[in-house]
């Protein structure tokens, strides 16, 4: 099996089975496998918002401090091996597809036997534990592909930190139609006895967490926002002063980044209360380092353009409160594409009356894309100035066109777009040299 004949083995899986969650078959088929991630140290995150982001700075932590450091994520945003690194970087082609080989047969395996057949992530999930253990990571840090109770990454039996960092609503056909119940998802990946930190949720959530805790015996620690100070802006570089630490820079922009890097700190602090040599310099120098490309990524200037995964209504805010932060009084594009089963006329609710156009777009490829006639016609009800684009590529020139040096184009929605969206963006500056 090659890189391609791998790509082909999940991609036909995932038309075939879709998203199933549950434990039963990813359980099977790490049992096959020799159970690699019993032997892991894994740090698992959970959360609406943020855990890529949160994964990349501790991520960046344990590397700086000298720890071979495995991280799994999903989706991927411009390389699909990007869901699997060791110290931030890339696993090769060449052991991605001698990893699915070895799933492979195991999950025929299960299948000759009727155990049944695992889905696609499942596949995923099984190969970066395997690569990790195979690897000899000295830490995992893994995040949750969708709620956390019933998520193929749950499949561990114990970690070394629970991070939950956020809760909104998001995928209420799988999760829940409250934040209660949402939460109770997010909250399977606690485990018992094993320490636990949770970012600045809603009461109603935050509720449900203490009980889950209380019940399992998990030590629990919510981050404190009152920690962070005399927050600071110079070009490219925020910092904030976290409260009996010191003043910590970082490179990821947004406001709601400081949020997430102090989330990532008080989660160094915790791993080193537990035993984790961690000095501050490591910890300094890894947020310093840490990146997060597709959240409030600006990726060209004059015009400025951005982009960013708003694919809910708390993210979506989260990028407008950024955007007047950093272009306070400049006009604002959008690029906005989304899936159909988004709660999308709440994210117009929150965006678009801050546009002075929009351009509406279908995320190519995917059943779940809303066309982009059928979100401009949502869109127009409370911004009459938008436009059904006939693709990004037409989408971008038309908002270069209108937009002006002085002016910010804002990319966001889908995920699954940005790839493209951010080459349509680079084959426009190029040929009209811009």
């Amino acid at each position: 099996m090659n890189d391609t004949e791998a790509r082909t083995y999940i991609e036909e899986l995932n038309r075939k089975k879709g998203s199933v969650p549950g434990l039963d078959a990813i359980r099977e088929l790490l049992k096959r496998l020799g159970n690699p991630q019993d032997r892991l140290r894994i740090l698992h995150i959970a959360g609406t918002n943020g855990k890529g982001s949160v994964l990349s700075c501790l991520t960046s932590i344990l590397t700086e401090a000298g720890f071979k450091t495995g991280s799994y994520t999903s989706p991927a945003l411009f390389s699909y091996r990007e869901r699997f690194q060791i110290n931030q970087k890339n696993i090769s082609e060449e052991d991605f597809a001698a990893l699915v080989e070895k799933v492979r047969r195991a999950a025929e395996e299960m299948e000759r036997d009727g155990k049944g057949s695992p889905t696609a992530f499942e596949v995923e999930t099984a190969a970066a534990y395997l690569y990790f253990q195979e690897n000899q990571c000295e830490f995992a840090v893994v995040e949750a592909g969708m709620g956390g109770r019933l998520d193929a990454t749950n499949s561990i039996t114990s970690s070394v930190l629970s991070v939950l960092v956020s809760v909104s609503m998001d995928h209420m056909q799988f999760l829940g139609n409250s934040l209660e119940e949402i939460a109770w998802q997010k909250a399977g990946i606690l485990k018992p006895g094993v320490p636990a930190l949770c970012g600045i949720l809603p009461e109603e959530a935050a509720a449900v967490v203490r009980k889950e805790a209380k019940e399992q015996g998990v030590p629990l620690t919510f981050l404190d926002p009152e920690k962070i100070r005399d927050r600071r802006r110079e070009g490219p570089v925020q910092s904030f002063v976290y409260e009996g630490f010191g003043r910590v820079e970082i490179s990821l922009a947004g406001s709601f980044q400081i949020y997430n890097a102090a989330l990532a700190l008080e989660a160094a602090l915790l791993l080193r209360r537990g035993g984790v040599a961690l000095e501050d310099g490591a910890i300094l120098s890894g947020l310093k380092k840490a990146r997060w490309r597709g959240r409030f990524d600006l990726i060209s200037r004059e015009p400025a353009v951005v982009l960013d995964g708003a694919h809910n209504p708390d993210a979506a805010r989260k990028l407008m409160e950024s955007a007047e932060e950093y272009f306070p009084g400049r006009k604002k594009y959008y690029i906005f594409g989304v899936f159909s089963d988004k709660e999308y006329d709440k994210i117009i609710d929150v965006t678009a009356k801050k546009a002075e156009k929009i351009f509406t777009v279908e995320t190519p490829g995917n059943p779940r894309a809303l066309p982009a006639q059928t979100l401009a016609q949502a869109v127009k009800r409370v911004n009459p100035s938008v436009e059904a684009a006939k693709s990004i590529p037409d989408a971008v020139e038309k908002c270069f066109a209108q937009a002006s040096q002085e002016d910010v184009i804002l990319i966001f929605g889908s995920l699954s777009f940005l790839d493209e969206a951010q080459k349509a963006v680079a084959r426009y500056k190029d040929s009209t040299g811009r």
